[in-house]
This record gives structure tokens, sequence and C-alpha cells, in this order.
């Protein structure tokens, strides 16, 4: 089986610091990356709690640790509800946490639920498959929500600069039919922007897909939740990390972390945040925009 590739796995093992007999949550789990990292640093000496909203994910990150010989408890939950996934799993408080925000690549491309705009697909853009006929889909988005919710979406969560004119295009596609695909989605983004942001860096659909995923989702207010969650069962000295892929993310843990300092329970590990070396950006482009920061809860909580 092929594995997603983690990044930043060396800087996450250094800046958790583990040590013997620690509870190390890792909140997104993935197909098990950090986990198994964690596990060969480590061995038999700590304990590991693998969560993701995932089933899948869940899945894969067993297969990959199944031979391994550390005590590993998995838990398919969103990472809003951090405390009970803890709890669910068995332990009252952790030592250690991780957050990584990114996406794996059998996440994007073959989950089947629309991540990507290179794939046709379903527009679902939903982290686990047991919402329900109730849940809010990118197909709900794309359909449902007027042209003024699709442009604040799409300028305040992808940045995207054409968010008028993307938003628009949208609400009159689906006037003449029902936005059903990625590829549908995708075309109708690049005919509403100009020709020349069609051939740069970034594919045009690439800043409104990921607004849309966020508000599927709703992202940035799961993370506030789950960063608040995971304080409260993270025990005295212990250590939270959080790798995020864009600003609105680290603006997010940024702020959170200052919050916490200045309150005087803790301290802030990383003065800057940690990125790729250029030898991981060269062997995983995915890892570019990453951005490690730690957090130590004081001793005295």
């Amino acid at each position: 089986m092929e594995w997603h590739q983690s990044v930043l796995i060396r800087e996450v093992v250094d800046g958790l610091a583990v040590q013997e007999g620690d509870v190390v949550a890792d909140a997104t789990a993935g197909d098990g990356g950090h986990l198994a990292a964690l596990c060969e640093q480590n061995h038999d000496t700590i304990t590991l709690i693998g969560m993701d909203a995932d089933r899948e994910q869940i899945e894969r990150a067993g297969k990959r640790l199944a031979d391994t010989d550390c005590q590993v408890t998995f838990v398919v939950s969103n990472f809003r509800n951090f405390d009970q996934a803890v709890r669910q799993a068995g332990y009252e408080s952790v030592d250690k946490v991780l957050f990584d925000l990114g996406w794996s690549t059998p996440q994007i491309e073959q989950s089947g639920r629309g991540f990507s705009f290179r794939r046709d697909e379903p527009l679902a853009m939903t982290y686990g498959q047991d919402g329900g006929a109730e849940a809010t889909t990118a197909a709900t988005v794309v359909n449902s929500w007027d042209e003024s919710a699709l442009r604040t979406i799409i300028r305040g969560y992808g940045e995207e600069r054409f968010a008028g004119r993307i938003a628009r295009a949208i609400t009159e596609a689906r006037e003449q039919k029902t936005i059903e695909s990625t590829t549908e989605l995708a075309e109708i983004i690049e005919g509403a922007v100009p020709v020349w942001y069609r051939t740069g860096r970034l594919h045009p659909a690439t800043r409104t897909f990921q607004a849309i995923r966020i508000a599927v989702n709703d992202e940035l207010a799961t993370l506030e939740d789950g960063l608040h969650k995971s304080f409260e069962v993270l025990r005295p000295n212990g250590r939270i990390a959080v790798i995020s892929f864009h600003s609105l993310e680290d603006r997010i843990v940024k702020q959170q972390f200052r919050d916490w300092a200045k309150a005087k329970l803790g301290t802030i590990v990383t003065k800057k945040p940690v990125g790729p070396t250029d030898k991981e950006r060269e062997e995983n482009p995915r890892s570019r925009s990453a951005k490690l920061r730690i957090f130590q809860k004081t001793s005295d909580l």
C-alpha cells in the first residue's frame, strides 16, 4: 500500500519532545505517518491515540501501525470533540498533542468526495462518510447559497481576488442546471476569471475549492474548538504542535498561542513558525506552505 508522505516529521518528533510514559494524541491521524514516526522513535515506551473524522483514514492508519510494538488506540472523531475522543480511547488526559491540518494524497485523489478539481467527482467535500441526507455538502453550497454568501466565503476563506465574478458565474450557471460535479464547477470558475489568470502557478479553481471545503466542514471554528478542547485535557508541561497550510489557519493558531501565553498558561516554544527544509520542499512540493507552531503548557496548571 502506498502511504501519504507526512510533512515536517523530524521537526514534529523533536518539537513534541516525547518522554517515556507519555500519552500522545494525533488529532488528525490521516494514514498514520506522524504516529509511525513517533512509534519508531519511542517504541513501546509511549501510548498513542489516533483520531480522524475520516473512517477510511483511520482504517489506513490501523494497517500502517498493525505490526508495530506501540500501544495505539484509534477513534473515528472530528477533533472538535477532542476531549470526548480522548475519553473514548480510555484516557482522561494526554501529554502531547499534534494537529496536522493538511490533506493526505488519498483523501484528495481517492476519496471520491470531490476535494480535487482535477477529478470528475460528485460535489461533497465532507470529511466523514456518515453525514446523512441533511448534511451540508459542496453541492448544497454552490446550488443554494445566494450570491452574496458565495462571494463572502470565496473572498474570506479562499482569499480569491475574483470572488465576485466567480460567485456571479456560479449563480448564473445553476439557473440553467444544477451543478453536480467538480468538473462542472471548475469549468464555471475558469470561465469567470480573466484569461491571464488561468495560466498562473495555481489553478484558477484552487482558492474557490478551498473556500467551499472550509465552509462545508466549518474548518476554522472547528480548529478553534479543537485547540481549546485539547488544551483542557493537556497535562501540565504538555505540548501542542500544530501544522497549518494556509494563512487563515495559521492566524488562528498564532493568536491562540499568544492568548495562552499572555494569560500565563504556558510558553510559545516556536518563536517563529518552523517550515520545511529545502530538501523536503524539493522531495515533497506539498510541504512548501507548511508551518509548525508549538506551545507548552505551564507546570502550575
